[in-house]
């Protein structure tokens, strides 16, 4: 053995025995194992000049890492006050390496103390260790040269000033292009007119406007403040470690941020690509729903033009949610706790409101397929009755003749029992009857020929198919009459409107052949007949409207 070595021993030795003679604490037992095996202890980074020289993960002949690392920066201080020439050279000794500054001890590394989680060998540490160090005393002669702290002064300063001249314009550009983009957008949304009105709303505009480059100016004024407190610490020895920290710290977090970009692009093409197949399924399919819509032939089948309809968009609907359904796995965070309760939410919303509408929606399908009613016929659901304007999913729409637009629930029209006047006509229109009772001494032949008369006179009612005549019932007093025709009015006429002008047919025409109405009661017969002489059917103020004035 050596001076050299037998010195170094001796050290070590000194070290230990000073440890073991400092007197037992409340936060430390009195007896300390000696074998690292024995102890479970906490690591201990040795910070100099706010630089992490290495870190102590094992006790050494029975100091603790901390304690380790105290003496070992107390040291390192020493020496950094007296070091010259600042040379760091590794010493392999049997225990471990021993790092000399200028040919005195500095610290000593074990085998225990690499980071076995990441593969480090001593031979690893020590060298990071003797760079560090190495570092340390480089930046403690700069810190001790006051020209060079002068210089970094100065180039903080220009630093400054450089951030000055961007942020003053910068400054003054967000006013100047705040009023010019909210000055534009209000011409842009005045100038967006639905049915007269503006569609959007030019104050709510603007200030999302305003909003937006208010954000965008911070955003670029804390990124220059970042980059300039960064670079301006990095000018100074005891700082530089917090510039470079904040540095490191940002191409971090911008490199997490691509590498996760990066790693989402093969799942995001993915999605995509099941997005284009469906979009160019449904794509395929559209000319032939197209086809089957146009198609007016009288032929119904299980898939026919009212039917094509709905059944595009079940498909459609479909096919997204099957595309959906396979793109799911390959969405950024798909497994994430977030879609997770996405899911759970959704999956909640579902089963405690779906029941009513899903029941809407079978209702509806029941009424597309299997063409109870379809748009334009004219029927009678309860007690109203009106034109088929709309059959959704959920709800049916019917405008009646009075000018009102009803709305039903489609489970309520299929419990229903409804009456379609349009059902059973040849072509389009609608069935328009009426009933009258006359009495027997009327000969049930006029009856009739009265009332398709009546039906002849009436705007919008067929000649052919010709309007018929039931006789529906005999009661005690008389017959009933039912007049059945078929109305397709040349205009938009409503039902109610037809047969108003149907019953002021009937009566004009039995007026004028002496055949009075006295229905639904008979008690006896009158004196005199019951009837509107010709010469009082346009008494006031008839007269006076263009539309009853008697013809020439």
């Amino acid at each position: 053995m050596t001076f050299r070595q037998l010195v170094l021993v001796v050290l070590l030795w000194l070290i230990a025995q000073g440890s073991m003679a400092q007197p037992p604490t409340d936060a430390q037992p009195a007896t300390v194992p000696v074998t690292s095996q024995a102890t479970a202890a906490a690591e201990a980074a040795v910070m100099v000049l706010n630089r992490t020289i290495t870190v102590f993960r094992a006790p050494y002949l029975g100091v603790a890492p901390e304690r380790r690392a105290q003496r070992t920066e107390a040291i390192l201080r020493e020496l950094l006050d007296r070091a010259v020439q600042g040379a760091v050279t590794i010493q392999v000794e049997p225990l471990g390496h021993v790092l000399m500054v200028d040919g005195e001890l500095a610290l000593v590394l074990t085998p225990d103390d690499v980071d076995a989680l990441r593969g480090q060998t001593l031979a690893q540490a020590s060298a990071a260790a003797r760079d560090a160090l190495a570092q340390v005393l480089s930046e403690t002669r700069e810190g001790r040269d006051t020209q060079r702290l002068l210089h970094g002064a100065g180039r903080s300063l220009l630093a400054t000033l450089i951030a000055a001249a961007i942020a003053v314009p910068a400054w003054r550009a967000r006013r100047w292009a705040t009023v010019r983009l909210a000055r534009r957008v209000a011409q842009t949304a005045a100038g967006v007119r639905l049915a007269g009105t503006e569609l959007l709303h030019t104050e709510r505009l603007v200030s999302v406007v305003r909003l937006g480059v208010s954000a965008l100016w911070w955003l670029v004024a804390l990124a220059l403040a970042y980059e300039w407190l960064s670079y301006v610490l990095r000018q100074f020895p005891y700082t530089r470690p917090w510039g470079e920290g904040l540095t490191a710290y940002l191409f971090g977090v911008a490199a997490r941020v691509g590498q996760g970009v990066l790693g989402a692009l093969p799942d995001l093409v993915v999605a995509l690509v099941i997005f284009l197949i469906a979009r160019g399924v449904i794509a395929m399919f559209r000319p032939f729903f197209h086809r089957l819509a146009a198609n007016d032939s009288q032929q119904r089948g299980w898939l026919d033009a009212d039917t094509a309809g709905p059944t595009r968009r079940l498909f459609n609907i479909g096919v997204w949610v099957f595309a959906a359904v396979m793109a799911y796995p390959y969405l950024p965070g798909a497994q994430s706790e977030a879609f997770k309760g996405v899911s759970l939410l959704l999956g909640l919303m579902v089963t405690l409101g779906g029941s009513s509408l899903f029941g809407q929606a079978a209702s509806g399908l029941v009424l597309m397929y299997s063409r109870t009613l379809r748009v334009g016929e004219y029927v009678r659901i309860n007690e109203h009755e009106g034109t088929i304007t709309e059959m959704g999913a959920f709800i049916t729409r019917v405008r009646t003749g009075l000018g009102e637009e009803l709305t039903f629930p489609n489970s309520l029209v299929l419990g229903s029992v409804s009456k379609n006047y349009s059902r059973a006509v040849h072509g389009v229109g609608y069935v328009v009857d009426t009933v009258v009772t006359i009495g027997y001494d009327t000969p049930w032949r006029q009856v009739e020929s009265m009332l398709i008369e009546a039906a002849r006179r009436t705007p919008g009612v067929l000649a052919q198919p010709a309007p018929r005549v039931f006789q529906t019932a005999l009661s005690d007093f008389y017959p009933e009459y039912r007049l059945v025709c078929q109305a397709v009015p040349s205009e938009p006429r409503p039902r109610a409107e037809v047969l108003s002008t149907l019953h002021a047919n009937i009566q004009d025409v039995f007026n004028e052949h002496g055949v009075q109405i006295m229905s639904p009661h008979y008690l006896g017969d009158p004196a005199e007949p019951k009837l509107v002489p010709p010469a009082k059917r346009y008494a006031e103020p008839a007269r006076n409207s263009e539309s009853q004035a008697p013809p020439t």
